[in-house]
């Protein structure tokens, strides 16, 4: 008796392995046909730093240029840090800004990278001017071009002599209390240390009178990643063109029958017309 027990058991014991075996691959089967969607914008991905000044931005024009003052080289910590310390060190430069309620609109509009379309605009704006060859950063003085800071005294000069650029309402105005003074455009990515450069001179100049000092998001290398979107709804519609013969007298036969039911079941404020016809 006691080996036909251990065989018995044996074969339970291999028979629930191999029962548990294949539930596990029925599961990885129905796990691998599960689809996947992601939703990538036309542009490639723009650095986080631009977007969260485009977040301060919207609250004011003051708090911009703050936020500004205190990141004119933070991307330098970019080449060193991960992407999540550097996430965090944006967070807590904006914190000295913000309420926590605010941090919190901040870190939801990184996540849907809602700002990320203005810094691609400005990008554009830039290739349309076009930069000079070979500049991380360029001023534009009423048509006139350089990434030369000791050119910009010479170029305000004659500046009169040329016409006024338009500016668009989502520009970045240094402030000042005077709008009728030459406009000094500047093309860089904040954060860097050419930027950094550029900001000084400018900003001074601002701050005397001298100047209309501008600033757009200008990205010389742009990042080779795809921009990839969330907040969205996706719809994945699939649609079987596989060709199937079918019997139309049948499909006809059945419509009518169909018809002729619904026909001799209508009913009208209490009168039964099926019946009646009968």
């Amino acid at each position: 008796m006691a080996p036909a027990k251990a065989a018995n058991a044996g074969r339970l014991l291999m028979g629930s392995t191999a029962l548990w075996l294949l539930l596990l691959g029925a599961r990885t089967v129905s796990a691998s046909k599960a689809v996947t969607a992601h939703l990538a914008a036309k542009w490639l991905e723009t650095p986080l730093l631009l977007e969260a000044s485009e977040f301060m931005a919207e609250e004011s024009n003051e708090k911009f240029w703050q936020f500004l003052e205190t990141v004119q080289e933070l991307a330098i910590y970019k080449q060193t840090e991960s992407d999540y310390s550097y996430y965090n060190l944006i967070l807590k430069k904006a914190g000295q800004f913000l309420d926590n309620l605010h941090i919190n609109l901040l870190k939801f509009a990184l996540s849907i990278r809602a700002h990320s379309p203005a810094i691609q605009m400005f990008q554009q704006i830039a290739a349309d001017e076009p930069p000079p060859d070979g500049c991380n950063a360029f001023v534009v003085i009423h048509k006139k071009h350089t990434c030369k800071i000791n050119e910009i005294k010479k170029l305000l000069k004659k500046v009169t002599s040329r016409p006024r650029p338009y500016l668009f309402k989502g520009d970045h105005k240094f402030p000042t209390n005077r709008e009728n003074l030459p406009v000094v455009i500047l093309y860089a990515e904040m954060g860097t240390r050419v930027f950094s450069a550029f900001h000084k001179v400018l900003s001074e100049k601002a701050q005397n009178g001298e100047i209309l000092y501008v600033l757009r998001h200008y990205i010389q290398k742009p990042s080779s990643r795809k921009m990839y979107l969330s907040g969205y709804g996706v719809e994945l519609a699939i649609k079987s063109t596989e060709y199937k013969a079918l019997d139309d007298t049948q499909v006809k036969t059945v419509m009518n029958t169909t018809v002729e039911d619904e026909t001799q079941t209508n009913e009208v404020q209490g009168f039964l017309f099926g019946k009646l016809k009968s």
